[in-house]
């Protein structure tokens, strides 16, 4: 069959193995990534650093609001944060609502009665 020295593996345990991989993937990368949930529904301000990195949250499910702290992953959201650097120190105002449409600077959409009626925690 497999020649000598050859491991002797059951077709059926090779399925098994690929099938496991690929829901493992599934379940930490889904394809349909989660929708943003509502973090707070006032911006933050910030002072922002000439030349800084930063990691905008995406998802709404960071305890460290506006910045990303990891929860997309360990949640498996499929999102990742928006990552930007300041070009000159001031102080700004960071969306927390996730429906800006300049993001990650907040342009007031959480004033909308879209987002003052939705929960804090729950997509819009």
């Amino acid at each position: 069959m497999g020649g000598v020295g050859a491991p002797l593996r059951p077709a059926a345990w090779t399925l098994n193995q690929r099938r496991g991989v690929s829901s493992w993937l599934a379940r930490w990368f889904p394809k349909t990534p989660a929708k943003s949930v509502v973090a707070l529904k006032t911006p933050i301000r910030v002072e922002l650093v000439a030349g800084k990195t930063y990691r905008w949250c995406v998802c709404g499910r960071s305890k460290q609001q506006p910045f990303c702290d990891g929860s997309h992953f360990f949640q498996r959201t499929g999102l990742s944060p928006l990552k930007f650097k300041a070009q000159e120190t001031r102080v700004v105002a960071l969306c927390t609502c996730k429906a800006t449409q300049k993001p990650p600077y907040c342009d007031g959409t959480h004033r909308s009665e879209r987002v003052q009626k939705a929960e804090v925690g729950s997509p819009l």
